[in-house]
């Protein structure tokens, strides 16, 4: 089970990759499990040197009752200090941003994949999107 964030590809120039653990509620790992997440619109922040996850969506589990949780809550991502401070300063530069882009299970536990990203201008996008235009051609001429 994964859940990618394409838009992320779309949006962002992709710079350097890392993989975090997200502390999370019973009944979100449980929605989690079942695949009802969306990645699309979260981010990460940096706040007080700890690195929280903000507007990712984890459905609310059916069977949870009212103990279930909150579908667009901040959660804290599980990472080293010289990971966080690494994010930070790369951050800091300008045009540079924290986004997510693949949560997934790995031994039971769930995983994102973050990457510092340089966000693209709207040529850069109109380029992708005649690349991948061109692509889908070429594949449909080949049957």
């Amino acid at each position: 089970m994964e859940i990618k964030n394409k838009r992320a590809f779309f949006d962002y120039y992709i710079e350097k990759e890392l993989e975090a653990g997200i502390v999370l509620t019973g009944t979100e790992i449980k929605s989690i499990r079942k695949g009802s997440v969306d990645i699309k619109e979260a981010y990460i922040k940096i706040k007080n040197k700890e690195a929280f996850i903000i507007n990712m969506y984890i459905a609310k589990y059916e069977e949870g009752n009212r103990f279930n949780h909150e579908e667009r809550r901040t959660r804290k991502l599980l990472l080293h200090k010289k990971e966080i401070e690494r994010l930070e300063n790369s951050s800091a530069k300008d045009g540079y941003t924290i986004v997510p882009l693949k949560l997934y299970i790995k031994n039971g536990k769930a995983k994102i994949l973050i990457a510092t990203a340089r966000g693209k201008h709207l040529y850069d996008k109109r380029k992708a999107l005649k690349e991948q235009e061109l692509k889908k051609e070429v594949n449909y001429n080949a049957f």
